[in-house]
């Protein structure tokens, strides 16, 4: 199927361990406050703890429409590892198409749907595909989600190179200060908004609470509706 007009938004990161939920349900709290219909989707969720998966309960949690969990969440696997590892390690092939149905779903009771990827962007998702294949089935635009840590500048722009490459529309990124000792923080996200070619929409700083409603205000929610709207 294909879309002609965003009604979600794909959440990628430079690497595993980055924030992306984190930075996800910032989102959905941040669209929530004004007033807009949105729900959280983890169509690939990798690691079991006490027969939940934290990220999708996080997500679900923060959403404001209450949906069938198996559409926020298409395929749950049970190990902590690469999803086309866990997924032939389980008996399972994960299917794009089953989960364009299940954002179809999500979009139809939602103003907009916020989709947060597993792993980076190249991570595989079957023998074939990888996550980028979603996103074009999806036809989303995207945010990066970049964790501020040593090395994190040649993950951005590789991830941000990859994500121009497919032909897919980088709308902005977010700066997640995921080490609280990392040196030389702001020349590091200087030296990334020269180089990428999309807006920085939120300097995330560490913080060990979990007031999300405060650090949810740090992204620029206002304009990204605007960058989204525009590329409709």
């Amino acid at each position: 199927m294909t879309r002609t007009m965003p009604s979600g938004l794909f959440v990628t990161g430079t690497d595993t361990g980055v924030g992306k939920t984190y930075i996800s349900c910032l989102l959905l709290h941040a669209l929530a406050a004004r007033n807009m219909a949105v729900v959280g989707m983890k169509p690939i969720a990798a690691g079991c703890e006490n027969g939940q998966w934290r990220d999708v309960e996080l997500l679900r949690f923060a959403s404001n429409v209450d949906v069938p969990l198996d559409d926020l969440n298409p395929y749950a696997l049970q190990t902590p590892i690469a999803p086309h590892i866990a997924a032939r390690q389980e008996g399972v092939t994960i299917k794009i198409a089953y989960i364009g149905q299940c954002y179809d779903r999500l979009a139809r009771n939602a103003e907009l749907v916020i989709v947060e990827g597993a792993g980076g962007l190249l991570v595989p998702i079957n023998t074939y595909e990888t996550t980028i294949d979603l996103v074009r089935t999806l036809n989303l635009p995207v945010m990066l989600v970049v964790g501020m840590r040593l090395g994190c500048i040649n993950h951005a722009l590789l991830t941000a190179q990859a994500i121009k490459h497919a032909g897919l529309c980088l709308v902005g990124w977010v700066a997640n200060c995921v080490d609280p000792g990392m040196l030389a923080l702001e020349e590091n996200i200087a030296a990334l908004q020269h180089r990428i070619d999309a807006p920085l929409l939120g300097q995330i700083p560490f913080t060990e609470t979990s007031d999300l409603t405060q650090q949810a205000q740090r992204i620029e929610v206002d304009k990204l509706i605007q960058i989204i709207g525009q590329g409709e």
